[in-house]
């Protein structure tokens, strides 16, 4: 069942409508005054955000090679401790034939 212009009014009673009737009255010389004070408060919130952005995409990019140098870097420690240099030169070499008797 549709609703009825009827039961919008029953239900907004004579301030509503009085409220209702001065609003479309009113339109055409608040919206104009809302639009031009809400227009430049628009573009300074949508200016404020470009900034923010371009700042924070250096901060990323910066953020991004010092995360990348830290994966190179944990990489390449790995590689040293699966291939430790040989300390041949440090380690005595028992060559008796005599097997400790």
């Amino acid at each position: 069942m549709a609703p009825k212009i009827t039961d919008f009014v029953e239900d907004a009673g004579p301030v509503g409508i009085v409220a209702g009737i001065g609003a479309v009255l009113l339109a055409p010389i608040v919206l104009p005054i809302v639009a031009g004070i809400g227009k430049p408060i628009a573009k300074t919130i949508i200016k404020g955000g470009l900034v923010a952005y371009e700042k924070s995409k250096g901060a990323f990019a910066e953020l991004g090679e010092t995360w990348e140098d830290m994966v190179a870097e944990a990489r390449a420690e790995i590689a040293e401790d699966k291939h430790p240099a040989f300390e041949a030169a440090s380690t005595p070499v028992d060559t008796s034939t005599d097997n400790g008797a």
